[in-house]
């Protein structure tokens, strides 16, 4: 990048799993958005218990689309209060079939997907839950991501 040409956003990608720390990854989110004049894409990311279960039929789908929705809704205010376009999609964050599917190639890949110029994501979870997947991804989405990332 010369330094002559301005730092320009026009996606920031906030991966989510429902924990506390990714609701403050996206309250980051919107703020770089509101910021740069950028929308932002919500991703929620679904863990390795959650999709286990619901391929075994022990979790209803219905269920997780339910709580997934809710949490989405309440993230969507967040940016409903800045005047921020939000989008939203879910991913599960596993795979049993394909080996290289883990949160952050989910999270890479979405990246690629919605043309993201930056993600924010959370780093660390202060509880453990099997919904909170994204601590695991921070590492390699820091490592690998071309885009510039904040860890939160």
């Amino acid at each position: 990048m010369d330094v002559s040409e301005s730092f320009q956003v026009d996606t920031v990608l906030a991966p989510v799993d429902g924990s506390e720390e990714s609701e403050t990854a996206v309250e980051y989110a919107v703020a770089i958005a509101d910021r740069y004049d950028a929308s932002v894409h919500v991703l929620f990311v679904l863990g390795r218990e959650v999709v286990q279960g619901m391929d075994s039929g022990v979790v209803p789908v219905d269920d997780v689309a339910e709580n997934t929705q809710g949490f989405l809704e309440e993230l969507a205010g967040v940016a409903e209060a800045y005047d921020v376009e939000v989008s939203m999609s879910t991913a599960h964050g596993f795979s049993p079939s394909v080996k290289t599917r883990h949160p952050g190639s989910v999270v890479l890949d979405s990246a690629d997907a919605v043309d993201a110029d930056f993600i924010v994501l959370p780093r660390e979870s202060v509880a453990e839950a099997p919904t909170e997947v994204l601590e695991k991804a921070a590492e390699y989405v820091l490592s690998y991501a071309s885009q510039p990332v904040l860890s939160v």
